[in-house]
C-alpha cells in the first residue's frame, strides 16, 4: 500500500503485483550493493600499509596498533645479531632521527649497514619497531623512492655519518 497526494487529498492505493516486484528487486539491489561496498572498504582499510620515516615515528605520528612501513638507512655500527637465533636488532635513520628495529628471520643478502631499506611491521609499546619483512635495495645506485624523498625532505646527506637522537 502506498499513499498518493492529489490536490491536498491523501488517497490510499494498493501496489500492483508488478510494483511490489520492482520494489522488492530495487530494495534487494540497494542492500546488496551497500553490503558489497562495505566489505570492499573494510578489506582495503585493513590492507593499507602507510609509509613513515624514523623522524615521523619518533614524533608520534604513527597510529597505535597500526601496521606500517618504515624506511631509511641502516645506521653504521648498529646491527646486532643475537647468539644462536635469527633475531637481529638494528637502527634505522633518516639523517635526523633513529628508530630501533627488531627482525626475527633471515635478512636479505643485500642487507648491510649504511644501506637503504624498507621494513614492514608494527611499533611495540617500548617504541621498538617489530619487523615482519625487511626489503633491501637491489643495486648500489638504487634507493626506494619513499626513502629517497624522506631523506631529501629531512635534509639528509645520504652518507649516513651522523644522526641525532
Amino acid at each position: 500500500m502506498y499513499y498518493v497526494v492529489l490536490n491536498a487529498f491523501i488517497v490510499k492505493k494498493k501496489m500492483t503485483p508488478k510494483q511490489k516486484q520492482r520494489f522488492i528487486l530495487v530494495s534487494l539491489l540497494v542492500v546488496g550493493l551497500g553490503s558489497g561496498i562495505g566489505l570492499v572498504l573494510m578489506a582495503l582499510s585493513e590492507n593499507i600499509n602507510l609509509f613513515f620515516t624514523p623522524s615521523q615515528v619518533v614524533a608520534g605520528e604513527v597510529p597505535p596498533e597500526q601496521r606500517f612501513r618504515i624506511g631509511g638507512m641502516v645506521t653504521l655500527g648498529s646491527v646486532e645479531k643475537l647468539n644462536g637465533e635469527l633475531t637481529v636488532l638494528f637502527k634505522l635513520n633518516d639523517s635526523v632521527k633513529e628508530v630501533q628495529l627488531k627482525y626475527d628471520g633471515i635478512l636479505p643478502d643485500l642487507f648491510r649497514e649504511g644501506q637503504g631499506i624498507v621494513a614492514e611491521g608494527k611499533l611495540n609499546e617500548n617504541g621498538v619497531f617489530i619487523a615482519d619483512q625487511v626489503l633491501a635495495k637491489h643495486d648500489e645506485n638504487y634507493m626506494p623512492p619513499e626513502v629517497q624523498h624522506a631523506l631529501k625532505v629531512s635534509g639528509g646527506d645520504y652518507d649516513n655519518k651522523e644522526t641525532t637522537k
